[in-house]
């Protein structure tokens, strides 16, 4: 059975940080993203990474602040989030594919629970 499961989500400080991870169980995944969902949006895609970590993508409103890295003997992907902004609350969700990254939300094959990111002003 597979599983992504999150964790690391809080309450934070505008210009804090944050380390997100998500581990996943039952296969490994070439592909693995974060996506987010703020109250009333629908969700939108933050950052992916191939299996190799040649590969990696960012929505434009996180570059230079976010980082996505993945350990794969722990079959594991975390964004590191700095500088953190009011606008960057919402539930944070975790995903993997099987094919090769994307970052199309609809693409991906598993997803997780989500975990809760809120940035006070």
């Amino acid at each position: 059975q597979v599983q992504l499961v999150e964790s690391g989500g809080g309450l934070v400080q505008a210009g804090g940080s944050l380390r997100l991870s998500c581990a996943a169980s039952g296969r490994t995944f070439n592909a693995m993203g974060w996506f987010r969902q703020a109250p009333g949006k629908e969700r939108e895609f933050v950052a992916a990474i191939s299996w190799s970590g040649y590969s990696i993508y960012y929505a434009d409103s996180v570059k230079g602040r976010f980082t996505i890295a993945r350990d794969n003997a722990q079959n594991t992907v975390y964004l590191q989030m700095n500088s953190l902004k009011p606008e960057d609350t919402a539930v944070y969700y975790c995903a993997a594919r099987l094919s090769r990254v994307a970052t199309v939300t609809g693409t991906y094959d598993y997803w997780g629970q989500g975990t809760q990111v809120t940035v006070s002003s």
